[in-house]
């Protein structure tokens, strides 16, 4: 495929992000630069592995964000973009590049709206340009199409986290979607956008079960499955990543059991990001319990060693 897709930090990949670095007709267009830790589950602050993980990852998106030379932001969680006291990571990724951001001036949450105003502030004296994203198109070069969704729900509709933009970059009959936190794409806009646009990849924010039964209702996680399977029927997509907010569940695999069957049914693929990079997957924050129990038997060399093996993949 003439667009090039490197998954650079998922929570497959033991932190939570949704980084991406694509590159198409030399052009680095990096998506969603920022990365983050549960800063509790099960009870438990993060284990010295994740704080391991987070520092490579870290310095990785900083190294990718310098070379880059278009940086997108979907919407204003710290896990898709920089925290606001990161001033290297600002620097490094943002000076002199032309930023796509979510608008965050109509944003229907107050945090959200206070996010996107400090995320502005910070790049405002250094990109080359801002540009607000919602709903746009442009060209790039040539014959690279940028498309942005209008703001979509962030889970279900009327989702208190508030909305997120999706991002299609096209070449020619090549199209890849980041559908950002759209959550199995269970608003039915966030669908309708991405069947429309006739994917040939895309990457899927998964539903955040670990959440269902308290914040998150098994209805709606129910009824968006089914924006799932029409994602994998009714567009030409033969690669599908499903990662993120899925993966925090240990049990994700079971819980998606009949996402997986149709598409093996239809010939198709469905990944997590560390699987579609060749790795087994890093599930840090789901194994917290286990690895401070001692139950799980990994180090910070095996932690080094597996970004060292991701990393050696990305050619840029």
């Amino acid at each position: 495929m003439p667009i090039k897709v490197y998954p650079l930090a998922f929570d497959s990949m033991g932190v939570r992000s949704q980084a991406v670095l694509v590159v198409v007709n030399g052009y680095k267009i990096l998506i969603d630069p920022g990365v983050a830790l549960a800063p509790k589950r099960h009870g438990l602050p993060p284990t010295d592995l994740e704080l391991k993980a987070l520092d490579i990852v870290r310095r990785k998106i900083i190294e990718v964000g310098r070379k880059s030379d278009i940086v997108i932001v979907t919407h204003y969680h710290y896990d898709h973009h920089p925290y606001p006291n990161d001033k290297e990571m600002y620097e490094e990724i943002f000076t002199g590049k032309k930023v796509f951001m979510k608008a965050y001036e109509d944003e229907v949450t107050g945090s959200a709206r206070s996010r996107g105003k400090k995320f502005h502030k910070n790049i405002k004296d250094i990109a080359s340009e801002i540009i607000v994203a919602d709903g746009n198109k442009f060209r790039i070069g040539k014959n690279i199409i940028l498309e942005f969704s209008p703001p979509v729900w962030h889970g279900p509709v009327g989702s208190k986290v508030g909305r997120v933009i999706m991002v299609n970059i096209r070449k020619g009959r090549s199209s890849f979607i980041h559908s950002s936190d759209a959550q199995n794409l269970a608003d039915p806009d966030a669908l309708k956008w991405v069947l429309e646009k006739k994917p040939t990849f895309i990457i899927i924010d998964g539903y955040p079960t670990i959440l269902m039964g308290w914040r998150v209702s098994k209805k709606d996680f129910v009824e968006s499955i089914e924006n799932v399977k029409k994602a994998i029927t009714d567009t030409p997509a033969k690669t599908i990543i499903l990662d993120h907010h899925i993966v925090r569940d240990k049990n994700f695999k079971e819980k998606m059991k009949e996402i997986y069957e149709l598409a093996e049914k239809h010939g198709k693929k469905v990944l997590t990001a560390a699987e579609y990079m060749g790795l087994e997957n890093l599930q840090l924050e789901a194994l917290r319990k286990d690895i401070k129990k001692g139950k799980v038997k990994l180090n910070e060399h095996d932690i080094e060693n597996y970004y060292k093996k991701l990393y050696s993949k990305i050619k840029i």
